[in-house]
Parts: C-alpha cells; structure tokens; sequence
C-alpha cells in the first residue's frame, strides 16, 4: 500500500525508493535497442565510406603512376625534364577531391595544364627559333582561340568536373549519415519519457506479475511518444537518401570517376597527338599573331634538317601493366553494394518504435500489460511525430518545444542534399550555378563545323610592356635538347596512335 508515484495504487511488491530506482533502470532499457539500431547504421556507412574513399584516393594515383610509367618508357629524359608539370596536375586533382574549389579552381587549373603544355610543346616543335618569356606569354594568352590539342582539353574538363563532383560529393554524404546518427542517438529521454517506459516495463513487477509483457499497441504509443523529435527526422532523411541514390546512378553511368580516370593518359596522349599533327597550321597563327621569332643561333650552328629527323622505335605501353585498383574490386560493386544499404535505410526513425516493440518484448493478443492490468489495450494507436502526439494517452510530449540537436541535423541534412542535388546535374554547388560542367559531351564548343579546329583566323598583338609569365623553361639550346626535341615530337604520333588502338581493342 506504498503511496507509489508511477505506478497503480494499492498492494504494491514496490517501495517509492524501488521505483526511483526501476525508472533509471528503464531509461536504459528504452535507449539500449535504439543505441544498438543506430550503432550498427552508423558502422555499415563509415566503412562504405572508407571504401569509396580509398577507391578514389588509389584511383588518382593508379592514373598518375601509369602515364609517368609509359611516358618514361617512351621519352626518356624529355618527360623526365618536364614531369613536374603532370605531377602538379595530378596533385591539384587529388587537392580537389579532397577540398573541393575551396582549395582549387578546377576549371583554372585545367587551363593553366594546356596553356603549360603547350608552351613546352611549342617550344619543342621550333627548337630552330628563341623564344622570350614575353613571346611565350602572348602564346599562352591565346590557347583557347589555337585549340592546338582538338576537343580534346573541352570534353576532359567536363568528364572531369563531372566526375570529381560527383565523386566527393557522394563521399561526403556517406561521411555524414554517421555523423546525424550519432547525434540524434544521444539526444536524452525526457523525464515524461521515462516515467511512461517505467510505468510499461516495471509496474508489472510492482503488482507481483514478473513475466507479463506489454501490449504491443501499448508499447507503441510509449516509443512514438518518446522517439516524436526522431521521427521527425524521417522526411529530410529519406530525401536525402533519395539524393543519394540519384547520384549512386550517376556514379554508375554518365558520371563514372573510374572511366574518366582510368584512361586519362590515353586521352593526355590523343591531346598531344593533336598538337603534333597541326603544328605547322598552329606555329603560323602564332607567329601571325605573336610576331616572327629570332632564329636560334645554337640551332643554326649545331643541327641540320636531317640530323633533327626521328627515325628511332619505341615500345608500345601495355595496358596489362596498369596497377590493379583497390582491394581488386569496382566502382560498379562498390555503387550496387552501398545502394543496397541506403535502401534498408530508408524510414530508419520512424519505424524505430515497431522495430523497438517487437519479438520478445512485447506479449500477443490480449495477455499483456495495458498499463494498469493484465487486459487488452483500448487507446488508439497515434502516428509518428511530434504533432501527433497532442493525443498521446500515454506520454506527456510538450509539441511546442522541438528538441534543438534533432533541428539542426535536420537543417544538414537538408544543405547535403541540396549539395547532392547539385552535383547530381555535375555542379559544384560551391562554384555557383553558371559552373559549365553541366553541359553535355557534345555541346559547348561553340562551333560546329570540323573546320574550326584549324581554319579560324586569330589576330591578337602582344601588349606593349607584358607582364614577364612564371616560365618553366626547356633547355633548346644544347645539341642533346635539340635532338631529343625532335625525338619527342616524332614520336608523339606514333604513341598516340598506338594507345588509341590498345584502348579500343
């Protein structure tokens, strides 16, 4: 006859002491399943986000150590004298996909690699000629207008952009489902949530019926009271899942990090290659446009025509060489596995309380604890949410009060999915809405005809006091530069040519 404060008056095995301390035991037995659920979602998408991540990382290199690997096997020491040029390339890539434009310009940096190409490109095909910084700036200026390497630099940075997007932007949305879980996991019951789980679970003990388990109607009144603030959660959640199964899509088709990267130094080569064979039509527009240059006296003195042709063979680069990607598995395995996961996570929070009240925690029919006695269970059974839970007969839930940690992940996941959104259509949300990496393969050259790669006429004047160019120079000058100059230009298309064909068998 303990004036009891939670549970039915009357013959009681319980003390008010025993209550106080049942209902610190029932704040764990309540946040046990939801802990355990949460901490096994939280572990599933960490390591699909480690695997993603150490794909791309390993990816990037894989495509840096194979075009070092042929280029060195091919040219020897005139790659070697201009390597640093793709390993800044390749470093700027990798900054990218780690921070995204906030660390570079992507679109810039990708100017700035064909503008440096063509420059020491430039000067290898007219070794005969000097070149002043000046010159070579007023070469550069005008990169686009040459398109000395075909559409080749155009369709790569919108494969790239698109890609690279893509990419981070997925890897980061797999980064942060841990992160709103972990959170929203460790928001505390409110006092009005334990007395009700004190009142489901060990009133019974109190009234001398050990074994007697709530009613399953019950029990789901008592979690959708206190899980209400969670279960809000599940709009923005299951949009922001949606968004990621759009952009796993993209990952698989259009936007593919694995089919831009893998081949890159096959399309490095076709620009190259491009530049080889249209470099008389784009030495003329040059000097057009930049002036005649100075013969080179060394040049003049040391090489004739003859002895600067290339009549040596090189060894075409296997393909079977290329490293192996991580763990030996795909983009495509990775993509159908993570997929599979984001589906099982849809509608995580608002079906915690079936998932809570299920199995051996609760009794069927009507053998069960309603509350106050062994009976059936008459309230109606509420919806999810906090609004719903006005009517709660259960679980007193101030709906006026909106718990603050839940409001703000759901205010992030609403930013990542519009990040997801953006990049799912290949823009950098970050960059702004004029990004052109949208556009298609096919469209934003701004000329249609196959003539315009050679046929257009620039005229452009070098300014009369130009600001002097960071200039990486190659050596012209010596009788070893000139030859191998020469070597490399000549052999440009026959490397090109043999790539392309290994890469379309």
């Amino acid at each position: 006859g303990a004036p009891l404060k939670v549970c039915p008056q009357g013959f009681s095995c319980c003390t008010v002491e025993m209550e106080e301390k049942l209902s610190q035991q029932s704040h764990t037995e309540i946040k046990a399943p939801v802990s355990r659920l949460s901490t096994n979602l939280q572990s599933n998408f960490r390591q699909r986000h480690d695997h993603f991540d150490k794909f791309f990382r390993e990816l990037l290199k894989n495509a840096e150590v194979s075009l070092h690997n042929m280029f060195v096997r091919t040219y020897g020491m005139m790659y070697i004298r201009n390597a640093e040029l793709f390993k800044d390339f390749f470093e700027a890539l990798t900054r990218y996909y780690v921070s995204g434009s906030a660390a570079i310009n992507l679109e810039s940096m990708l100017s700035d690699f064909w503008a440096d190409l063509l420059e020491r490109m430039f000067r290898l095909v007219n070794v005969q000629y000097e070149f002043s910084d000046a010159y070579m700036e007023c070469v550069s200026r005008h990169t686009d207008q040459l398109q000395p390497f075909g559409d080749v630099p155009r369709k790569l940075r919108i494969q790239l952009t698109r890609a690279f997007v893509a990419a981070r932007t997925f890897v980061r949305g797999l980064a942060i489902m841990p992160e709103v879980v972990n959170k929203v996991s460790k928001v505390s019951a409110s006092p009005s949530c334990v007395r009700a789980a004190m009142k489901m679970l060990y009133c019974p003990y109190c009234s001398g019926q050990v074994a007697l388990k709530p009613c399953q109607n019950y029990c789901l009144n008592v979690m959708r009271g206190c899980l209400a603030n969670q279960a809000d959660l599940d709009t923005e959640w299951n949009n922001f899942l949606d968004a990621m199964l759009n952009l796993a899509e993209r990952l698989e088709g259009p936007f593919n990090f694995e089919s831009v990267m893998d081949p890159i130094d096959v399309k490095i080569s076709e620009a190259i290659m491009n530049m080889q064979e249209n470099s008389m039509q784009v030495s003329q527009k040059v000097f057009q446009g930049c002036g005649q240059p100075e013969p080179s006296m060394a040049f003049r003195a040391t090489r004739s025509l003859k002895e600067t042709s290339f009549t040596g063979r090189f060894r075409p680069y296997s393909p079977d060489a290329r490293p192996t990607t991580a763990a030996g598995t795909s983009l495509d395995r990775l993509t159908s596995d993570v997929k599979k996961k984001l589906k099982h996570a849809k509608k995580f929070w608002s079906t915690l309380p079936e998932t809570v009240c299920a199995g051996e925690r609760i009794a069927p029919g009507d053998d069960c604890w309603n509350g106050t006695a062994k009976s059936r269970y008459q309230s109606v059974v509420i919806g999810n949410g906090l609004a719903n839970q006005v009517s709660n007969p259960d679980v007193d839930v101030d709906i006026t009060k909106p718990d603050i940690v839940i409001r703000s992940q759901i205010a992030a996941l609403r930013e990542m999915t519009s990040w997801l959104k953006a990049a799912h259509s290949g823009i950098d949300i970050s960059v702004g809405e004029d990004d052109e990496g949208s556009g298609d393969d096919e469209s934003g050259s701004g000329c249609d005809s196959p003539s315009c790669e050679t046929d257009r006429d620039i005229y452009f004047s070098t300014p009369a006091n130009p600001s002097k160019p960071r200039v990486d120079p190659v050596v012209v000058g010596d009788s070893s530069a000139s030859s191998n100059g020469s070597r490399m230009v000549s052999a440009l298309c026959c490397l090109g040519l043999a790539l392309l064909a290994q890469h379309l068998r």
